[in-house]
This record gives C-alpha cells, structure tokens and sequence, in this order.
C-alpha cells in the first residue's frame, strides 16, 4: 500500500478484555485517510456504567468531550463496520485487535512497517522520540502524525 496516494484507515480500539468473547470494545479511534489527508475521524466510547473494570475506566477518561457515547455494547462496533467502508485498515495492535475486529473483512495489517519499526510494548515513546512528537493521549494521531514524517522523508517515491 503507498499511504502517500492510497485510501485506508488507522484504528485503534481499547477492548475491555483482551478476548471478543469475554469482552466488548470500550473505545474505537480512528482516522480515515485519502493519502495523508485526513478524511473523517471516528471516536466513539461506551457509557462508563456499562464498563466494570475500573482501570479501563481511568484508560478511556481523557478528552470526555471529544468523543460520541453509546448506551450499548454492541453498537460500536456496528457503526464502525459501516464507517469503514471497503477500506484497508491499519492496525495498532494485532492480536486483541484482530479479534474483536474479525467479522470486518476488510484488509487487516500492522502500520510499524510502513514506519521502519517493530511492534513493542513502548512504540509510542519510540515513535515520540524518532519523529520529535508531543505526547498525546490519541494514539491514532501519533501514528498519523509518524506517517506524515515517514512518507515525506522518504527518498524516491
């Protein structure tokens, strides 16, 4: 995929288990991009009373403001699936990730390749570091942000 002139999506979701089946998505970021123009962004959250576990509570309580909220579990992941449309996705993470995304058949593959990097527990101050990034607690943005940097720095494209 050229991320310079193709369509795709970046997303990130944080599950409130690490397996679909006994969890549901307590977030999903997402920015939809043509190139590196920013299309449309998708941050959807559940109701707090719907979540039990008070550290994904504290993990999902920034920028209340900026997100649009929903009474049921199932309904995130339902608007997503129409969001997305037939494009390819980028993901943040691959197991969990892949797990609660399975019945989306689009395109699935790690963005850390297309940023010369590997997938490891401390990315994000990595990628922080590499591209002289301010921290942010939207880990879609960071990554956005490493792509910009990524693809206009490259040689020969």
């Amino acid at each position: 995929m050229n991320l310079k002139k193709d369509n795709y999506i970046i997303v990130e979701i944080i599950p409130t288990h690490s397996s679909s089946e006994k969890g549901f998505i307590a977030q999903i970021s997402a920015l939809k991009l043509n190139g590196l123009n920013l299309i449309d962004r998708f941050d959807y959250r559940v109701k707090s009373n719907l979540i039990e576990n008070e550290d994904i509570k504290k993990i999902i309580s920034y920028d209340k403001e900026k997100f649009t909220y929903c009474d049921n579990q199932y309904f995130i992941i339902e608007k997503f699936k129409h969001w997305v449309e037939n494009y390819p996705l980028l993901l943040i993470e691959n197991d969990y990730t892949s797990d609660y995304l399975k019945e989306i058949s689009n395109s699935k593959e790690l963005v850390y390749p297309y940023l010369d990097m590997d997938y490891s527990l401390d990315i994000f101050e990595r990628l922080i570091k590499k591209y002289n990034l301010l921290p942010s607690n939207h880990l879609v943005d960071l990554i956005y942000e490493s792509i910009i940097y990524e693809t206009n720095n490259r040689k020969g494209e």
